[in-house]
């Protein structure tokens, strides 16, 4: 595994393995102690006794560990689950609550971009740059080459008198976003 720590290691783990570990070590644990029940009664040497005791007890303490580290994985992905679910009701809520300035902005967009005189493909195109798509992300959604998507970003900046990338962003959200009094 090449540097996995003890943690990564316990997430790999699936449950039905976990389940056949703790089956194999209670099994094991019980065998040790009916074994060691017989033999307390036959006279066996002590260290023959003490020698299946700790196997008992290290049958045990990983039985103990495995679902101990089960029940903390368990508990771990419960917080991770209402964490998400915290921020996905949060950005609801802010999608909600902004839907109408986001319309608002999107229409004031698509009315530059007509003022730019773009086509409806290179119009998409601007769109998704903005949204932060690659190159290669907008060909694929848009079932067209890379190369032609960068003659068609290409045009776009030309005609909007841009460098490109950052500057269309800048055009649109640098006075949407207000700077920190901090800086």
């Amino acid at each position: 595994m090449g540097g996995a720590s003890a943690h990564d290691v316990g997430i790999q783990v699936s449950n039905r393995e976990r389940l056949i570990i703790a089956l194999a070590l209670g099994i094991t644990c019980t065998l040790v102690i009916i074994d060691l029940f017989n033999d307390s009664g036959e006279g066996v040497a002590y260290w023959h006794v003490a020698l299946e005791a700790s196997a008992a007890l290290s049958a045990l303490v990983g039985l103990f560990l495995l679902l101990r580290g089960a029940l903390s994985l368990r508990r771990q992905l419960d917080e991770e689950i209402q964490r998400s679910s915290a921020y996905r009701l949060e950005a609801d809520s802010w999608r909600t609550q902004a839907r109408h300035y986001v319309a608002g902005l999107a229409l004031a967009i698509d009315q530059q971009l007509g003022q730019w005189k773009l086509s409806n493909a290179e119009k998409e195109i601007a769109f998704l740059l903005l949204k932060g798509f690659g190159l290669k992300e907008i060909a694929r959604l848009r079932n067209t080459s890379e190369k032609t998507v960068r003659t068609q970003s290409a045009a776009i900046y030309a005609k909007a008198g841009l460098t490109g990338r950052s500057e269309l962003a800048a055009f649109f959200l640098e006075d949407l976003l207000v700077p920190s009094r901090n800086l």
